[in-house]
């Protein structure tokens, strides 16, 4: 018998597929969903190890996001840890005639990451245990400019839901927010590769894993250099913030 079983959501790719081998090389069983079959199916047949079931699942249609969950929680029995993950990077300075891209990255990463949370703790109250996971981002400590600045909110939003669940203290059930520092994906992948800090995907979800598996109310990863990053980005001022990120 595993270890229990991760839910990942955009486990297609970047973070959330190497986030799924990393789990699966530690003997859990794995829920995964994404809007892309095709690269699931692949990782499926990858991750031969492990009892791995896949669905496809647009994290905007919430009705979709419930069923999912629920067909993943009577397919296993139980779900013991749910990873809201699936994002989108898009964005434009506000006021630039692009509000179809700022509107998209709200809709997947705050009411999408709603949603998902809702799900897992339908889930997680019923059986009176499981770990909600939710992947912010450092970005999310200050608010960012030009096209980073819905993205941010988003994930100052999503840290905000972490800790609003957490502060409720539900019986059995433990909270994490991750805050991923500069770590290769195929969201960032148009970023220029000397970006400073910026870590290989296998790196940096491998201190993601280590922080989720600890349980860690609050992570900053990769720790070095973003816990430093994170206290001078949290207390010194938005000039010299600019600079640093």
């Amino acid at each position: 018998m595993g270890k229990g079983v991760v839910l990942i959501t955009g486990a297609s790719a970047g973070l959330g597929e190497e986030m799924a081998r990393q789990f699966a090389a530690l003997g859990y069983d794995l829920a995964l969903c994404a809007r892309r079959t095709d690269r699931l199916l692949a990782l499926k047949d990858e991750l031969s190890g492990s009892r791995v079931s896949v669905r496809q699942l647009d994290v905007t249609d919430d009705e979709a996001v419930f069923t999912v969950f629920r067909e993943f929680a009577a397919e296993f029995g139980t779900i013991d840890r749910v990873v809201v993950n699936a994002g989108l990077g898009k964005g434009a300075p506000l006021g630039s005639g692009r509000w179809d891209a700022n509107r998209a990255t709200a809709m997947v990463n705050f009411v999408g990451a709603l949603a998902q949370t809702e799900a897992a703790l339908e889930i997680f109250r019923a059986q009176q245990r499981g770990h909600l996971v939710l992947i912010s981002s450092m970005s999310a400590l200050r608010g960012m400019r030009k096209s980073m600045t819905t993205y941010a909110a988003t994930k100052a939003g999503v840290a905000a839901i972490a800790e609003g669940v957490r502060s409720e203290r539900i019986r059995g059930v433990d909270v994490s927010v991750i805050f991923p520092g500069y770590i290769r994906s195929e969201m960032n992948a148009h970023v220029q590769q000397k970006t400073r800090f910026m870590v290989d995907t296998p790196t940096g979800v491998r201190a993601m894993v280590a922080a989720i598996e600890k349980r860690k109310t609050k992570a900053y990863v990769p720790a070095w250099p973003w816990v430093p990053i994170g206290v001078a980005m949290r207390t010194l001022p938005m000039s010299v913030v600019r600079r640093m990120v």
